[in-house]
């Protein structure tokens, strides 16, 4: 991607907009994302391309579309954990590690379901319905980072962040077919995430 776009092969815009459009169309089906943020990600695409127009380096994740899981915060977009209690929750700053994904050049798409408060291995134990596994709909995604997993099997996202305290990236990730990583823990700073276990949590993505 960010070859395509320094070679102005694409611009950042077209690609954040290509995959809105893509999550509008399979989302209602797969129930993956809980909520959208298409200024957001519109605004941090004119920024790379941007620096595309002035001949900058680009960043390592330059026009990187990213899903990012429910329990991590995100400045102005709502963070729910997937319960009802946080309905309506908006934080006033970014999860360490969204902020430097995006300082990175990433683009945030949306916010990805989760089974509630990150406590689930199915993905079926969301306040707002269950993520279905996009390579079969009849089944379950794994969780608890199935909305995840499931955005970056279904070409709905290119890369996405959850977080696993016994296994909620890395099952995920089986039962949809792509890689999910487990990093050590304290490698990510967890400054940000709406704790499960504060002792055992870890933030890490998911990618193809």
């Amino acid at each position: 991607i960010r070859q395509a776009l320094g070679e102005k092969r694409i611009s950042a815009r077209e690609l954040a907009t290509d995959y809105l459009a893509r999550i509008e169309k399979r989302n209602p089906e797969l129930n993956a994302y809980l909520a959208l943020s298409p200024e957001r990600a519109l605004a941090q695409a004119d920024r790379v391309d941007a620096m595309v127009a002035r001949k900058e380096s680009l960043p390592p994740l330059a026009g990187l579309p990213l899903a990012v899981k429910d329990v991590l915060s995100t400045r102005g977009v709502p963070t729910t954990c997937s319960s009802r209690m946080l309905e309506g929750y908006k934080p006033a700053y970014d999860a360490t590690a969204v902020e430097r994904l995006e300082r990175a050049g990433a683009v945030m798409l949306g916010k990805t379901n989760c089974d509630e408060f990150a406590m689930g291995g199915s993905n079926e134990n969301s306040a707002y319905g269950p993520v279905r596994n996009p390579v079969a709909l009849d089944r379950v995604p794994g969780g608890s980072s199935g909305g995840s997993a499931a955005a970056v099997a279904a070409d709905l996202a290119v890369a996405a962040l959850g977080t696993d305290t016994g296994g909620s990236i890395r099952q995920p990730g089986a039962f949809c077919g792509i890689p999910g990583m487990m990093p050590t823990y304290g490698r990510a700073s967890r400054y940000g995430l709406i704790a499960f276990s504060s002792s055992l949590d870890r933030v890490g993505p998911s990618a193809k």
